[in-house]
Protein backbone atom coordinates (compact mmCIF):
# COMPACT_ATOMS: atom_id res chain seq x y z
CA UNK A 1 0.00 0.00 0.00
CA UNK A 2 1.24 3.46 -0.85
CA UNK A 3 0.92 6.01 1.95
CA UNK A 4 1.80 9.55 0.90
CA UNK A 5 2.38 12.04 3.72
CA UNK A 6 2.59 15.64 2.55
CA UNK A 7 5.78 17.33 3.67
CA UNK A 8 5.41 20.99 2.78
CA UNK A 9 5.88 24.17 4.86
CA UNK A 10 2.42 25.53 3.95
CA UNK A 11 0.80 22.29 5.09
CA UNK A 12 2.83 22.17 8.30
CA UNK A 13 2.06 25.80 9.14
CA UNK A 14 -1.68 25.34 8.69
CA UNK A 15 -1.65 22.08 10.63
CA UNK A 16 -0.28 24.01 13.59
CA UNK A 17 -3.24 26.39 13.33
CA UNK A 18 -5.90 23.69 13.32
CA UNK A 19 -4.26 21.71 16.13
CA UNK A 20 -4.37 24.73 18.46
CA UNK A 21 -7.33 24.41 20.84
CA UNK A 22 -7.67 28.22 20.83
CA UNK A 23 -8.25 28.41 17.06
CA UNK A 24 -11.84 29.50 16.41
CA UNK A 25 -14.17 27.90 13.87
CA UNK A 26 -13.53 30.45 11.10
CA UNK A 27 -9.73 30.24 11.30
CA UNK A 28 -9.95 26.46 11.59
CA UNK A 29 -11.94 26.13 8.36
CA UNK A 30 -9.74 28.58 6.46
CA UNK A 31 -6.55 26.75 7.47
CA UNK A 32 -8.11 23.40 6.63
CA UNK A 33 -9.17 24.68 3.22
CA UNK A 34 -5.59 25.70 2.43
CA UNK A 35 -4.38 22.20 3.29
CA UNK A 36 -7.17 20.61 1.26
CA UNK A 37 -5.89 22.07 -2.01
CA UNK A 38 -2.59 20.24 -1.51
CA UNK A 39 -4.36 17.00 -0.59
CA UNK A 40 -6.64 17.01 -3.63
CA UNK A 41 -3.77 17.91 -5.99
CA UNK A 42 -1.79 14.93 -4.70
CA UNK A 43 -4.78 12.57 -4.67
CA UNK A 44 -5.55 13.24 -8.34
CA UNK A 45 -2.01 12.94 -9.66
CA UNK A 46 -2.73 9.63 -11.40
CA UNK A 47 -6.06 10.42 -13.03
CA UNK A 48 -6.11 9.43 -16.72
CA UNK A 49 -5.59 12.09 -19.37
CA UNK A 50 -5.78 12.16 -23.15
CA UNK A 51 -4.19 14.38 -25.76
CA UNK A 52 -6.26 17.14 -27.33
CA UNK A 53 -5.40 19.66 -30.05
CA UNK A 54 -6.56 23.19 -29.20
CA UNK A 55 -6.20 26.52 -30.95
CA UNK A 56 -4.24 29.15 -29.08
CA UNK A 57 -4.36 32.79 -30.29
CA UNK A 58 -1.18 32.00 -32.25
CA UNK A 59 -1.26 28.36 -33.39
CA UNK A 60 -2.36 24.82 -32.61
CA UNK A 61 -1.12 23.18 -29.41
CA UNK A 62 -1.14 19.58 -28.23
CA UNK A 63 -2.50 19.56 -24.67
CA UNK A 64 -3.52 17.02 -22.04
CA UNK A 65 -7.06 16.98 -20.64
CA UNK A 66 -8.94 14.64 -18.33
CA UNK A 67 -10.23 11.56 -20.12
CA UNK A 68 -13.98 12.19 -20.43
CA UNK A 69 -14.60 8.45 -20.65
CA UNK A 70 -13.54 8.11 -17.01
CA UNK A 71 -15.90 8.60 -14.07
CA UNK A 72 -14.54 10.39 -11.03
CA UNK A 73 -16.45 10.06 -7.77
CA UNK A 74 -15.90 12.39 -4.81
CA UNK A 75 -17.08 10.52 -1.71
CA UNK A 76 -17.08 12.51 1.55
CA UNK A 77 -17.74 10.51 4.70
CA UNK A 78 -20.37 12.54 6.56
CA UNK A 79 -20.26 14.80 8.27
CA UNK A 80 -16.67 15.95 8.63
CA UNK A 81 -15.68 14.83 5.13
CA UNK A 82 -17.90 17.52 3.65
CA UNK A 83 -15.27 20.15 4.51
CA UNK A 84 -13.09 18.67 1.73
CA UNK A 85 -15.95 18.67 -0.76
CA UNK A 86 -15.99 22.39 -1.63
CA UNK A 87 -12.36 22.37 -2.73
CA UNK A 88 -12.70 18.99 -4.48
CA UNK A 89 -15.68 20.21 -6.51
CA UNK A 90 -13.93 23.47 -7.32
CA UNK A 91 -10.97 21.58 -8.77
CA UNK A 92 -13.05 18.75 -10.27
CA UNK A 93 -16.37 20.26 -11.40
CA UNK A 94 -17.11 17.25 -13.64
CA UNK A 95 -16.97 14.74 -10.77
CA UNK A 96 -19.96 12.98 -9.22
CA UNK A 97 -20.48 13.46 -5.47
CA UNK A 98 -21.42 10.34 -3.51
CA UNK A 99 -22.33 11.03 0.13
CA UNK A 100 -21.31 8.29 2.56
CA UNK A 101 -23.16 8.58 5.88
CA UNK A 102 -21.84 6.79 8.96
CA UNK A 103 -21.09 7.66 12.55
CA UNK A 104 -18.91 5.98 15.13
CA UNK A 105 -20.48 4.05 17.98
CA UNK A 106 -18.61 5.48 20.95
CA UNK A 107 -18.81 2.19 22.85
CA UNK A 108 -17.61 -0.24 20.18
CA UNK A 109 -15.78 2.31 17.94
CA UNK A 110 -17.47 0.59 14.99
CA UNK A 111 -19.12 2.55 12.15
CA UNK A 112 -22.92 2.74 11.95
CA UNK A 113 -24.34 3.39 8.46
CA UNK A 114 -27.25 5.77 7.92
CA UNK A 115 -26.86 7.09 4.34
CA UNK A 116 -25.45 5.99 1.00
CA UNK A 117 -26.43 8.38 -1.80
CA UNK A 118 -24.79 7.72 -5.14
CA UNK A 119 -25.02 8.13 -8.89
CA UNK A 120 -24.95 4.96 -10.99
CA UNK A 121 -21.42 3.72 -11.54
CA UNK A 122 -20.24 3.18 -15.12
CA UNK A 123 -20.14 -0.36 -16.47
CA UNK A 124 -16.47 0.00 -17.43
CA UNK A 125 -15.06 -0.25 -13.90
CA UNK A 126 -11.48 0.24 -15.17
CA UNK A 127 -12.41 3.89 -15.74
CA UNK A 128 -14.09 4.56 -12.37
CA UNK A 129 -11.97 6.45 -9.81
CA UNK A 130 -12.99 7.26 -6.24
CA UNK A 131 -11.67 9.87 -3.81
CA UNK A 132 -12.81 8.96 -0.28
CA UNK A 133 -12.65 12.05 1.94
CA UNK A 134 -12.44 12.02 5.73
CA UNK A 135 -10.34 14.41 7.86
CA UNK A 136 -9.41 11.75 10.42
CA UNK A 137 -8.15 8.23 9.71
CA UNK A 138 -8.34 7.03 13.30
CA UNK A 139 -9.31 3.41 14.00
CA UNK A 140 -9.70 2.80 10.27
CA UNK A 141 -13.05 1.05 10.73
CA UNK A 142 -15.07 3.63 8.80
CA UNK A 143 -12.42 3.78 6.08
CA UNK A 144 -12.52 0.00 5.58
CA UNK A 145 -16.33 -0.01 5.44
CA UNK A 146 -16.35 2.87 2.93
CA UNK A 147 -13.80 1.15 0.69
CA UNK A 148 -15.75 -2.11 0.87
CA UNK A 149 -18.90 -0.20 -0.12
CA UNK A 150 -17.34 0.83 -3.43
CA UNK A 151 -15.57 -2.45 -4.10
CA UNK A 152 -18.90 -4.25 -3.65
CA UNK A 153 -20.24 -2.04 -6.46
CA UNK A 154 -17.44 -3.13 -8.76
CA UNK A 155 -14.91 -0.31 -8.29
CA UNK A 156 -11.34 -1.55 -8.51
CA UNK A 157 -9.33 -1.37 -5.31
CA UNK A 158 -6.37 0.30 -7.03
CA UNK A 159 -8.68 3.08 -8.30
CA UNK A 160 -9.61 4.22 -4.78
CA UNK A 161 -7.69 6.94 -2.93
CA UNK A 162 -8.37 7.67 0.74
CA UNK A 163 -7.75 11.34 1.57
CA UNK A 164 -7.30 12.35 5.21
CA UNK A 165 -6.04 15.34 7.11
CA UNK A 166 -4.46 13.38 9.97
CA UNK A 167 -3.88 9.63 10.15
CA UNK A 168 -2.95 7.31 12.98
CA UNK A 169 -0.57 4.34 12.62
CA UNK A 170 -3.42 2.08 13.77
CA UNK A 171 -5.78 3.42 11.11
CA UNK A 172 -3.20 3.11 8.36
CA UNK A 173 -2.46 -0.49 9.40
CA UNK A 174 -6.18 -1.38 9.54
CA UNK A 175 -6.78 -0.06 6.04
CA UNK A 176 -3.50 -1.50 4.75
CA UNK A 177 -4.27 -4.96 6.08
CA UNK A 178 -7.74 -4.95 4.55
CA UNK A 179 -6.99 -3.29 1.19
CA UNK A 180 -3.34 -3.15 0.23
CA UNK A 181 -3.94 -1.48 -3.16
CA UNK A 182 -5.80 1.57 -1.84
CA UNK A 183 -3.62 4.67 -1.72
CA UNK A 184 -3.67 6.92 1.37
CA UNK A 185 -2.95 10.63 1.04
CA UNK A 186 -2.60 12.44 4.36
CA UNK A 187 -1.21 15.71 5.65
CA UNK A 188 0.29 14.07 8.73
CA UNK A 189 0.86 10.72 10.43
CA UNK A 190 0.38 11.21 14.17
CA UNK A 191 1.65 9.15 17.10
CA UNK A 192 -1.16 6.85 18.22
CA UNK A 193 -4.79 6.48 19.36
CA UNK A 194 -5.99 6.98 22.93
CA UNK A 195 -8.35 4.59 24.73
CA UNK A 196 -11.37 6.37 23.21
CA UNK A 197 -10.12 6.01 19.65
CA UNK A 198 -9.02 9.64 19.22
CA UNK A 199 -5.77 10.46 17.44
CA UNK A 200 -2.90 11.87 19.54
CA UNK A 201 -1.78 14.62 19.40
CA UNK A 202 -4.58 15.13 16.87
CA UNK A 203 -6.92 18.11 16.97
CA UNK A 204 -9.97 16.85 18.86
CA UNK A 205 -13.26 16.11 17.08
CA UNK A 206 -12.90 17.41 13.52
CA UNK A 207 -16.65 17.60 12.89
CA UNK A 208 -17.34 19.59 16.05
CA UNK A 209 -14.55 22.06 15.28
CA UNK A 210 -15.58 22.45 11.65
CA UNK A 211 -19.27 23.00 12.40
CA UNK A 212 -18.87 24.78 15.74
CA UNK A 213 -20.80 22.21 17.76
CA UNK A 214 -18.37 21.89 20.66
CA UNK A 215 -19.98 21.66 24.09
Amino acid sequence: MEVKILNHPIVKHNLSIIRDKNTDCERFKNALKRITYSLIYEATANLPTINKIIETPLCEANCEVFDSRAQLIIAPILRAGMIFCEVAQELLPFANVHHVGMYRDEETLEPVWYYDKRKDIKEDKDKVFVLLLDPMLATGNSAVDAVENFISKGVKEENIVFVSLISSPEGVKRLTDAYSKVQIISACLDDKLNSKGYILPGLGDAGDRIYNTLD
